[in-house]
Order: structure tokens, then C-alpha cells, then sequence
């Protein structure tokens, strides 16, 4: 009789996981081997990884394709200006603050265009971060429609000196990526990240099996609003300058890492890593051709919705069954073992 052996790590995930350890110690210690412009472009690719990596929680998993999460990068990066400004919150202190803020107003938020669906669902979204960018707008302590810059005494209270505070800048930058990706990783494997992913497959077979959806969908949607709120208060921390425009930017935060997950693989953790280097890849190899650059953006998202729907990741786990973040069980024959 055949031995089988049940698992969810596999010798391609031992191995990523080793390489992956490497990589984040020897990013930890880039501000002593990077200059500040390798830093700063580094500190900006993982702030849109942890973007993507929410969107593709939010749209990949839960089915809530949003097109209006800017809403909470720019209230995040609002809570931020405004907790450090008027109330006398240090910075750190303020990001974590804005996270709490975004999960509240988010509340109110998801029980209005929950009753939408589809299409409908996706243009509420924009339409409530239109709100918001308009309410900010109005806020004359905040700079009204013109912004405002973050004051010089706050910027030197983070730490001591130009390189300490880009290097701090840098550190959470890269904290917030391995926090989300961690994250995510870790509500996959639970049960509501089974959930989730029944979901995912057959929304009624899985409401059937007594999942509640409604419940299920707005943890998803409260979560991923706090950590895009951290996220967003991160980018306006590094910017130093805030507007409402800038904070509200559908293309910056959120048809950039529409781009990123679509290209990388929608549905999987492996996607938006592999979407955010191929997204910067081509930035910074096109970015001097102007619209030209946004032109290719389209072209290469075109071309690969056409021959490769699933994404590049999704391709080469197809082909190769690979799976770097394993998420569900296997049953493998033991050869271990004799018959």
C-alpha cells in the first residue's frame, strides 16, 4: 500500500524562504552601502508593495475591486499632518494613530457602498475618495485646496541629522512591506483566509457552507483600509509635503498598483512582489519619454491580460507548479517509505 504524506511547505518555499531571509538582512542594511537616491527609490518601491499587496488582499481575495483606495492613502497621510501639527503627536506615534482613524472612518464608509455590487461597487469607491479629497480641500489649517508642508521642528524631532532621518524614513518603508506581506500571508493561512479564498471560487457555494460573506468581506475591507491609512501616513512622512491633489491621486495610489497586481498576478502574494520590480524596472527605464512612458504602461497590461491573464506569476506557477508563500495543503507520495 502507497504511503502519502500531507504538507503545505515544499522544497521551492524552503528555498525562497532562505534567499528571502538574505535579502531583507542585506536590505536592512542599505543606508551603510546605498546613496540617498538608491534609498529613496527603494523606500518608494516597497511603500507600493505593501499598496499592492492590500489591493490585492482586498480585490484578489475578497472580490471588492476598488478603485478608490486612495481615500485612505490621502487620510492617512492627512491624520499624520494633522496629529503632528495640532495635537503635538510624535510622527511614529501618528502613523500608528492613523491607522486606528482610517479602520474608523472606514467603518461608516463600508456600510454605505457594501450595497452596491460589481461595477457599481468600484465607482462607489472613487466616489467617496472624490469626497474626501473635496472635504480636505475646504480644511484651511491643512492648507486648504494649495496644502502644506510638514513643520522643520517636527522633521527633526524623527532623529539627529539629513542622513538619520532618511536612513529612519528608509527602515520604515521597508518595515511596512514585510508587516503587510507578513500579514497577509498570515490571514490566508487562518481560517478566515479559507474563507476568504472559498470566497474567492464560488461566492455562493461558499455561502452555502455557512460562511457569513457580508462579515467576512467587511474585516477584509476595515483591515486593509488601517494598513493603507499607515501606509499612505509613510508616504507623506517621506514627502514632507501634503495636498490634496497629491494625497488624492487615483493614478499615484491606486491605477499604479491596479497596473502592478494585474501584471504581477491578481489572487496571489507572489503577484504584487514581482508586479512592483517589473512596475519600477519600467519606470526607471522609461520614465524620460514622457506620456510615451504611460503609453508603454498600457501596452505591456494589454499585453499581458491577452497572453497571460493570470499574470507573470501566475504563468510560471502554472507551468512550473511552483509556490513560494504556500497557502493550501498537498498530497504527496512518501518515497520514503516503503509499500
Amino acid at each position: 500500500m502507497s504511503q502519502y504524506r500531507v504538507s503545505r511547505s515544499s522544497p521551492a518555499a524552503r528555498a525562497a524562504a532562505v534567499i528571502g531571509a538574505i535579502a531583507v538582512a542585506i536590505l536592512i542594511a542599505a543606508p551603510w552601502w546605498a546613496g540617498r537616491a538608491d534609498l529613496r527609490l527603494l523606500g518608494e518601491l516597497f511603500l507600493y508593495l505593501s499598496l499592492a499587496s492590500l489591493w490585492n488582499l482586498l480585490a484578489g481575495y475578497a472580490g471588492l475591486v476598488s478603485v478608490g483606495q486612495q481615500a485612505y492613502a490621502g487620510f492617512g497621510g492627512y491624520m499624520l499632518f494633522a496629529l503632528t501639527m495640532f495635537v503635538g503627536m510624535h510622527p511614529l506615534v501618528a502613523i500608528g494613530a492613523a491607522g486606528v482613524l482610517g479602520a474608523l472612518i472606514s467603518v461608516p464608509v463600508a456600510a454605505l457602498i457594501f450595497r452596491l455590487r460589481g461595477a457599481y461597487f468600484a465607482i462607489g469607491t472613487w466616489v467617496m475618495a472624490e469626497i474626501f479629497r473635496l472635504v480636505f480641500a475646504q480644511v484651511s489649517a491643512l492648507g486648504g485646496g494649495s496644502g502644506t508642508s510638514l513643520p522643520t521642528d517636527i522633521v527633526r524631532s524623527m532623529a539627529d541629522g539629513r542622513s538619520a532621518r532618511e536612513a529612519l524614513s528608509y527602515w520604515l518603508a521597508l518595515g511596512a512591506a514585510l508587516l503587510v506581506v507578513t500579514a497577509v500571508y498570515l490571514l490566508l493561512r487562518s481560517r478566515k483566509g479559507l474563507a476568504l479564498t472559498a470566497i474567492r471560487d464560488n461566492e455562493l457555494a461558499a455561502g452555502s457552507l455557512g460562511i457569513d460573506i457580508w462579515r467576512t468581506k467587511f474585516l477584509v475591507y476595515v483591515v486593509t483600509s488601517a494598513l493603507t491609512a499607515m501606509v499612505g501616513a509613510l508616504i507623506f512622512l517621506q514627502k514632507l509635503r501634503i495636498s490634496p491633489d497629491a494625497a488624492f491621486s487615483v493614478n499615484d495610489w491606486t491605477a499604479f498598483v491596479i497596473f502592478i497586481v494585474v501584471i504581477g498576478g491578481i489572487g496571489t502574494i507572489e503577484g504584487p512582489i514581482i508586479g512592483t520590480l517589473i512596475f519600477f524596472a519600467l519606470r526607471e527605464t522609461l520614465a524620460d519619454l514622457g506620456t510615451i512612458y504611460l503609453m508603454v504602461l498600457g501596452l505591456v497590461a494589454i499585453v499581458m491580460m491577452l497572453k497571460a491573464p493570470k499574470g507573470v506569476w501566475g504563468f510560471i506557477r502554472d507551468r512550473f507548479d511552483l509556490q513560494l508563500f504556500p497557502l493550501g495543503y498537498r498530497v504527496k507520495r512518501d518515497t520514503s517509505k516503503g509499500a
